[in-house]
């Protein structure tokens, strides 16, 4: 009962709209404890840069003044604390000569030398570093769970015929809510009433507004640009697809994991060497010369260049309708050297395409196309919305029908209101089982055209008048729009490409054909597309799967890196470790180029930190460099790879186009002078 809900939220509502709005976007993605720990880190982190600034601007001016220098050590010793547990757990703990104790050494021998200002400035830029990266996974995150913030406090619900106010917590399926223009839409759902223009970026990074009219599907975190509709509820809160990216995100909240691990094993690889020389060259050169081999520090700073860098690119891939699951997908994407299709569903539309319609007994191939599109008139599967759209296409006027019935699983029966025009009563259109059910005959003619059909891969539906078979509509797959440009570019790039698919071989030789791919396998079962993936892994390919299918998700799971699309089967959407969230294939190039440009990135990371370490060995040894030359190529270093790593954001931030926005002549408006228009672009009738 609505006023039941009203009292249910009594408690909410007294912490005002922006109270009940962040319960709401912790309530939706379950962030409370992930958002507590990230701030006590952020605070920390605060508090340490705050200290070590402070110490370093004392050693700066006891340059000048010595006395000052004696006011930052209580300050630095605070900043070196957390570096000298670090080394005690490495050594006691982990057994281990890791990054802790180069921390503390670099940190802790130049403050005992009394190299005041290296010690703070050391120290300084390691908070720096903390809270850089801190930022940096913030601002990713949010990229891709900002959707979240975007929903309202309350929503306008129809109730009784009446609008009413309802807090959006409250909302349940199956309630009609009303959403104006530049309201953002708060629900997943179905347009029931009105026709407006939907701004779906958010989600699936088109700029191109959508045009919806009745019995299309909107998102929640969508704009709407224009109109006013009325949307029956199907999903909110947690279950919206927006949500479902928020939860996505922080069920893989260590999805940086994998690249700062590898950082982190550089650092801890190159922890050793670089105190052993440092050892080596203090009886040789003298302590100073010892303690400047210590900046070498080679591949240290990959322990904060790499995560920013990969945080970077997964903002990157969010901001392009592309959703990454683990960081670590990109990684395997950028080794990828074959690509895997499934066939059905992934290179063919979800939709066919009608063909040859046979008739029988001299009937009209018109009327019985417009008889079918009026039996299908509210179907929603594949093979109605095909029916309806090739109706459409030879703009024929599907008769008005008074009853229907459906035969679940087989097929439907309608009764024309006019039976004198229509040249029957009764239609039935459904499959083969289906008139064999209901006692119709299959001609000869007909019966002989099956085998052909179903070896090309066709699909056949069946419609009958008054009991007698009429005709058999052809239904083709429809190869995607996008799909031959996709392959062409893949192979510019040298990659392998095969086709899997369940469907018969003449059908998966045609398509092959059609795009270029010389390498396919038809008639494969759910379990051997897996163990053609292993067959492949074992010739030492590293393969990428695309797939969109229940009977997909063992394939999805054992290629290197798996692909599916937004729409695709529950199952595939769980198992795929990256969605395009376009529902097609047109954002896989852009994909595999941003895993190849983060694969560059990290090489030049390393690359910045590796050469200044090299350089501050060999100038200690042949150019008799002192600490402060150190220090420098260290802070070199270090600024180069972090500008590296936050490269890509400027890099893409150019390619990015500027979203589109509708233009609506003067007087004109989408609810009026233009529903016909979108009606039809929608495949409505109208």
């Amino acid at each position: 009962d609505p006023s039941d809900r009203r009292k249910d939220t009594g408690s909410a509502q007294r912490g005002g709209p922006f109270a009940l709005r962040q319960q709401q976007i912790k309530a939706i993605s379950g962030q409370d404890t992930g958002d507590e720990q990230r701030s006590a880190a952020e605070k920390k982190a605060d508090r340490e840069f705050v200290t070590a600034s402070m110490a370093l601007a004392l050693t700066t001016g006891g340059v000048f003044w010595p006395p000052l220098n004696l006011l930052g050590v209580p300050a630095l010793l605070v900043t070196i604390r957390p570096l000298l547990a670090s080394a005690y757990r490495s050594i006691r703990y982990d057994k281990k000569i890791g990054v802790g104790v180069l921390d503390s050494l670099g940190t802790v021998c130049p403050l005992l030398m009394q190299y005041f200002f290296i010690a703070a400035l050391a120290s300084w830029m390691s908070s720096l570093s903390r809270k850089l990266l801190l930022k940096t996974e913030d601002r990713s995150r949010a990229s891709l769970a900002n959707v979240l913030g975007e929903q309202p406090a309350v929503v306008w619900v129809l109730h009784d015929g009446v609008e009413m106010e309802w807090p959006f917590e409250q909302v349940r399926a199956g309630d009609i809510i009303v959403v104006d223009a530049g309201q953002s839409i708060p629900v997943d759902g179905v347009i029931g009433e009105g026709v407006a223009s939907v701004d779906e970026s958010s989600l699936t990074g088109e700029s191109q507004p959508v045009e919806k009219a009745a019995g299309d599907p909107v998102f929640a975190s969508t704009l709407l640009l224009a109109g006013r509709i009325r949307i029956r509820v199907e999903k909110s809160g947690a279950d919206t697809v927006a949500a479902q990216i928020g939860q996505i995100l922080n069920r893989t909240a260590d999805f940086k994991s994998g690249v700062q691990s590898q950082g982190e094993r550089v650092v801890e690889q190159g922890a050793i060497p670089t105190i052993a020389i440092s050892a080596l060259t203090l009886p040789v050169l003298g302590p100073g010369s010892a303690l400047a081999t210590l900046y070498a520090a080679f591949g240290y700073h990959m322990r904060l260049a790499a995560p920013i860098s990969v945080l970077n690119f997964l903002r990157i891939t969010s901001e392009n309708g592309i959703l990454i699951k683990d960081g670590r997908s990109l990684e395997l994407l950028a080794k990828a050297d074959t690509f895997v299709f499934d066939k059905t569903g992934t290179l063919t539309a979800e939709i066919p395409t009608v063909g040859l319609i046979h008739t029988c007994d001299g009937h009209d191939e018109g009327h019985l196309l417009a008889c079918a599109a009026a039996a299908e008139a509210r179907q929603t599967h594949p093979i109605a919305q095909a029916i309806r759209h090739a109706a459409l296409q030879r703009a024929l006027l599907p008769p008005a029908i008074r009853e229907a019935k459906v035969e679940v699983g087989y097929g439907l029966s309608v009764h024309l209101a006019d039976s004198d025009e229509a040249g029957g009563d009764l239609v039935q259109v459904g499959s083969g089982r289906f008139m064999a059910l209901s006692g119709i005959a299959i001609p000869s003619a007909i019966r002989d055209i099956e085998p052909a059909c179903h070896e090309e891969g066709h699909s056949l539906v069946y419609v009958a008048i008054n009991r007698q078979l009429a005709s058999v509509i052809e239904l083709h797959p429809t190869l995607r729009p996008e799909a031959k440009a996709i392959v062409s570019e893949l192979r510019k790039r040298d990659l392998a490409l095969y086709i899997i698919s369940g469907d018969h071989t003449h059908p998966t030789r045609k398509l092959a054909a059609e795009l270029g791919i010389e390498n396919y396998f038809a008639e494969v079962l759910p379990q051997d597309k897996a163990r053609l993936i292993e067959q492949l892994q074992r010739e030492g390919r590293a393969v990428c799967f695309v797939g969109d299918g229940v009977n997909d998700s063992i394939a999805l799971k054992k290629a290197n890196v798996s692909v599916s699309l937004q729409g695709a089967s529950t199952v595939a959407i769980d198992t795929a470790s990256i969605i395009l969230m376009d529902n097609s294939l047109k954002k896989l190039i852009t994909l595999w180029e941003i895993a190849r440009d983060l694969d560059a990135n990290l090489k030049r990371s390393f690359a910045f930190t590796l050469l200044p370490g090299i350089a501050c060995i060999g100038g200690v040894y042949f150019f008799s460099f002192g600490l402060a030359s150190a220090v420098t190529l260290y802070n070199v270093g270090l600024g180069a790879s972090v500008s590296n790593a936050l490269w890509p954001l400027i890099k893409y931030k150019r390619r990015r186009p500027a979203p589109a926005r509708p233009v609506y002549p003067p007087g004109t408006s989408p609810t009026a002078d233009c529903a016909c228009l979108i009606g039809t672009a929608n495949g409505c009738w109208s």
